[in-house]
């Protein structure tokens, strides 16, 4: 096991076994820590808040939004570290969707359909996750595989233990997008991390005033089985993480264009819902990666161009 294998398992370990409160502290004052230092994460997330927010924010602003982005992020980790050890009721109180996207979700499940939804980086994904098992609607995911190996393991093993089927993206016996339209058409909700591309194969779209990339895993979900596909908004109040779900976005027809030209329309909505979501709740995005083309080309010297959908859902 090396050291990032068992920094996990310390933090499964011993932050359930401590009060909430005492955990909550310690991992406020080590965001805080992280924002007075200043490194390569909480820089990152300053650009891509910058990017959110516009030009016009005074600095002094952004900086308390960067200091509350950060605490934000800490508390999805000590939430994170704390689910499994939660009964049904505590993971049931614990996370809040607002009532259309309930009835929504649970006319879905009901008629067979199951339902596509596109999440951002942003509140507590795995509570939502934990929240649709706990619910009693089947659920079915895909997550990066993860090095070290073991790792991976104990993420797998985290997210199945709250009642989610996990795919790898890579590995698996069959490909993770196939057993997704098996999934749908049995009535299943897909929810998928889509607000960044992990195989650099994903579809250009603007988000910001940018261009980036997302993957073309939902899009084409929702097109090869016609399931419903929905956009989450996801933030935080102070007693539970909460989400609201905007769709089912339309799609294009299949006369209507080629299957890469309509991904692509897609797309872009899911990415014009995304934005709405985190305008709203800038805070609770968590991301402290480069998000941006540009940010991509100043650090690698370029950009690769832009390829077709994917066989997969390049979501993690």
């Amino acid at each position: 096991m090396n050291l990032t294998e068992l920094g996990y398992v310390a933090g499964w370990r011993v932050v359930r076994a401590l009060p909430r409160p005492v955990v909550a502290a310690a991992f406020r004052a080590g965001a805080d820590r992280a924002h007075r230092a200043g490194g390569g994460g909480t820089a990152r997330l300053r650009a891509n808040l910058r990017r959110v927010v516009g030009p016009d924010l005074p600095e002094v602003e952004l900086d308390d939004l960067v200091r509350r982005g950060l605490r934000s992020y800490a508390r999805y980790w000590m939430e994170a570290f704390r689910l499994p050890a939660l009964s049904r009721a505590e993971i049931l109180a614990g996370f809040r969707l607002a009532p259309e996207g309930v009835d929504r979700l649970s006319a879905d499940v009901a008629a067979g359909r199951g339902a596509v939804v596109a999440l951002p980086h942003a509140g507590n994904w795995d509570a939502a996750g934990a929240w649709v098992a706990a619910t009693g609607w089947p659920i079915t995911t895909v997550a990066e595989r993860l090095r070290p190996e073991g790792l991976y393991e104990r993420f797998l093993a985290f997210r199945q233990g709250l009642g989610m089927e996990i795919l790898p993206t890579h590995g698996g016996p069959r490909p993770a997008f196939d057993v997704l339209v098996d999934r749908l058409r049995a009535g299943t909700v897909v929810p998928l991390l889509a607000d960044r591309d992990l195989s650099a194969r994903g579809i250009e779209v603007d988000f910001f005033g940018g261009r980036t990339r997302m993957p073309a895993g939902p899009a084409l979900l929702a097109l090869r089985t016609g399931a419903p596909l929905y956009v989450a908004s996801m933030w935080y109040e102070p007693d539970a993480a909460c989400a609201s779900i905007e769709g089912p976005l339309p799609l294009p027809d299949p006369d209507s264009a080629p299957l890469d030209a309509r991904v692509r329309t897609v797309t872009q909505r899911i990415a014009d819902g995304l934005a709405a979501g985190i305008a709203r709740h800038p805070e609770d995005w968590h991301m402290l990666q480069r998000m941006w083309l540009d940010q991509r080309a100043a650090t690698d010297g370029g950009s690769r161009p832009s390829a077709q959908p994917p066989a997969t859902t390049g979501t993690n």
